[in-house]
C-alpha cells in the first residue's frame, strides 16, 4: 500500500465501520482517468455479505464540491449519478456508491448500438438544465476557455509531441481556424454541459436498462452540440456516418421537442455539430499528447492518430476549411506517423 493510502486508512476504517459496522475490508486499484484523481474499489465484508464502494483520492489543491454539487442537481433532474457516501474535502477524499465494471460500450454491436445512443441522447435534455447547483453557477463556457483548449494541440501535439514549429502563414491558418471553432461554440444555445460525455463515462446498470452518469465535475454552460458530439463522434470508439447521422436526427427532433432549440434549420444543426466536433478533436489530441508527455500515461498516444482523422474527414467537407485540411494531411499526418515509428522502435505502448 502506498504512502497516500495509508495516510488515508484511518479515515476510510472510520467511514466503513459507520456505514458497515463490524465489517473488514480489502483496497483494489482501479483504471483512471486522465486527471489526476485515482479510484479505488473498496471490498466490503460485513455481515456475512460483500458490497462494494469507490474509494476516490483527489488530493488538495482539487476541490471536490463541484463533483458533489454536480451529483446532487443530476440526481434532481433525474440522472442517475453516484451517490457521495462520505467525503473530507480537507484530506481531497470520498466514498461513493459503486456502478460497477460494465461501461457502455459493452457488448455494443448494430443490434443494440441505436437503442442505447438514444438512451444516452435522452438524457442530455436534462443534463442540459442543470446550470447552477448548491455551490453556486455553473462555469460558462467562455472565450478564454476555449481558447486555452484549443492550444493544447499546438502547444502538446505540434511543439512537444511532433517537434513542428510553424511558419507564419501556418500560424496564422492555425488562428484562423481557432477564431471559426470559437464562434462556432459560442453562437450555439449555451446549455448545461456535462464536458466529457462518452463512452468511457457512462456505465450499463440494471442489466443494461439504466445509465449511470460519471465523471461530471468538469460541468460547464456551453455550445449544445458539445455533449453529442463527444458521444457520437467519442475519442474511443468510431461509428459509421450513415449511424452518427441517424443519431443526430434523433437528437435534432429530440431537442426541438424539449424547447432547448428554436428557428434551427437542419444544415444549421449540422454545422453546429461538425465545427463542435472539430474543437472538441483539436482540444482532445493536445490533452492526449500532454498525458504522455506530462503524466507518463503512454496508452492514450493511441488515440491520437483516431483524433487528428476526424479532424481531416470533417474539415474536407467545408470549403473555408480547405487549406486546414491540407495542412493536416501533408504536415501533422506524416508526422504523426513518424513519431509512431520511432516509439514502435522503442517499445513505447
Amino acid at each position: 500500500m502506498d504512502q497516500r493510502l495509508q495516510f488515508l486508512q484511518p479515515w476510510l476504517q472510520q467511514q466503513l465501520q459507520r456505514l458497515f459496522p463490524q465489517s473488514t475490508f480489502r483496497i483494489d486499484s482501479l483504471a483512471g482517468d486522465a486527471s489526476f484523481r485515482r479510484y479505488f474499489r473498496v471490498a466490503v465484508h460485513h455481515a456475512g455479505t460483500q458490497q462494494t464502494v469507490v474509494l476516490v483520492d483527489a488530493p488538495p489543491p482539487e476541490s471536490l464540491q463541484p463533483f458533489i454539487a454536480l451529483a446532487h442537481a443530476y440526481q434532481q433532474r433525474g440522472v442517475r449519478t453516484p451517490q457521495v457516501l462520505a467525503f473530507d474535502e480537507s484530506l481531497g477524499v470520498m466514498l461513493l456508491e459503486d456502478f460497477g465494471d460494465t461501461l457502455f460500450a459493452h457488448g455494443l454491436n448494430s443490434t443494440v448500438a441505436s437503442t442505447r445512443y438514444r438512451t444516452a441522447i435522452d438524457l442530455l435534455p436534462q443534463i442540459m438544465q442543470v446550470t447552477e447547483h448548491a455551490e453556486g453557477v455553473v462555469p460558462d463556457y467562455d472565450v478564454a476557455l476555449l481558447t486555452r483548449e484549443n492550444s493544447l494541440f499546438h502547444d502538446w501535439l505540434l511543439k512537444t509531441h511532433l517537434g513542428l514549429e510553424l511558419t507564419p502563414a501556418e500560424s496564422k491558418l492555425w488562428q484562423q481556424v481557432n477564431q471559426h471553432f470559437i464562434d462556432n461554440a459560442r453562437a450555439q444555445p449555451q446549455v448545461g454541459v456535462h464536458r466529457d460525455y462518452h463512452s468511457r463515462n457512462l456505465m450499463l446498470l440494471e442489466g443494461a436498462d439504466e445509465l449511470g452518469v460519471i465523471d461530471f465535475q468538469d460541468a460547464v454552460q456551453g455550445a449544445i452540440t458539445y455533449d453529442l458530439v463527444s458521444l457520437l463522434r467519442d475519442c474511443y470508439v468510431v461509428w459509421s456516418d450513415d449511424f452518427v447521422q441517424e443519431q443526430l436526427q434523433y437528437a435534432y427532433d429530440r431537442f426541438n421537442a424539449a424547447g432547448l432549440m428554436s428557428d434551427v434549420d437542419y444544415s444549421q444543426w449540422q454545422r453546429w455539430f461538425d465545427w463542435m466536433g472539430l474543437q472538441r478533436h483539436t482540444k482532445a489530441s493536445g490533452i492526449f499528447a500532454r498525458l504522455y508527455h506530462r503524466d507518463g500515461k503512454a496508452g492514450y498516444l493511441n488515440d491520437i492518430p483516431r483524433t487528428v482523422e476526424y479532424l481531416v474527414t470533417v474539415s474536407r467537407h467545408y470549403p473555408e476549411l480547405q487549406d486546414y485540411c491540407q495542412w493536416l494531411q501533408e504536415r501533422v499526418k506524416p508526422a504523426l506517423a513518424e513519431k509512431a515509428q520511432q516509439h514502435d522502435s522503442m517499445g513505447v505502448s
